[in-house]
């Protein structure tokens, strides 16, 4: 057996044994099978045609090199965990306050803070309400001015909306003219702070999740 097919056969067993056993405790069990074969390979070499022992250290050297980089992978997916828990910890402060942030509408048959943008030369707005379908289901004059906005929920006949997950978006217009269309910022409380794939979410009152780096602002409840 050459010292090359040795190595490659205790290397691709460190591979199998990661996928299914922590990383650690395989690699500690192949390095142990590896050395064990290596001494097996010089003891039973033949003395007329010796391996060199640059080989081994050759091959000693390069199994080293895929112990560390494993080890290196777990400190970094470690640091990556605990980065992401402080990130936790430091927003659970946040938990109960009001979020201002660009998202969905929760309507609950209750009004909704909003707050709009328009365009700095409109003459006219209309606030574009859409269904979780996406289709629109009222469209309703709006001042044409930047602010805070509270939305009734109700058609053009002063009836409520059911209840549900609304899109909504400010158009601005001028000459009637379309400008531009921006979405809105709601109000809503937060009643949850947590991580997914190394990102914060934030779960609100209404049942939104949004990523914690989209809140633009924030107060405290019934403020």
């Amino acid at each position: 057996m050459e010292i090359s097919q040795t190595a490659s056969a205790a290397a691709q067993t460190s591979q199998n044994a990661n996928a299914t056993q922590p990383q650690r405790t395989a690699l500690s069990s192949d390095f142990e099978t590896f050395i064990k074969m290596l001494t097996t390979q010089m003891q039973n070499q033949d003395p007329l045609n010796p391996i060199e022992s640059a080989d081994f250290a050759v091959q000693l050297a390069t199994f080293s090199t895929v112990e560390q980089q494993v080890k290196t992978n777990d400190l970094l997916t470690s640091l990556a965990d605990r980065i992401a828990g402080q990130g936790v910890a430091q927003l659970s402060g946040w938990v109960g306050m009001t979020a201002r942030a660009e998202m969905p509408v929760a309507f609950n048959g209750t009004p909704v803070s909003l707050t709009v943008k328009s365009a700095p030369l409109a003459d006219s707005a209309e606030l574009v309400v859409r269904d979780s379908a996406g289709d629109v289901v009222l469209r309703q004059p709006a001042p044409a001015t930047s602010g805070a906005l509270d939305w009734a929920g109700v058609d053009d006949t002063g009836a409520p909306l059911p209840l549900g997950t609304y899109s909504i978006t400010l158009e601005s217009f001028k000459g009637g003219e379309l400008l531009e269309a921006n979405a809105v910022e709601v109000h809503e409380r937060i009643v949850e702070a947590r991580t997914e794939n190394g990102q914060t979410f934030l779960v609100m009152a209404g049942g939104q999740e949004i990523p914690a780096d989209d809140v633009l602002g924030l107060r405290e409840t019934g403020s």
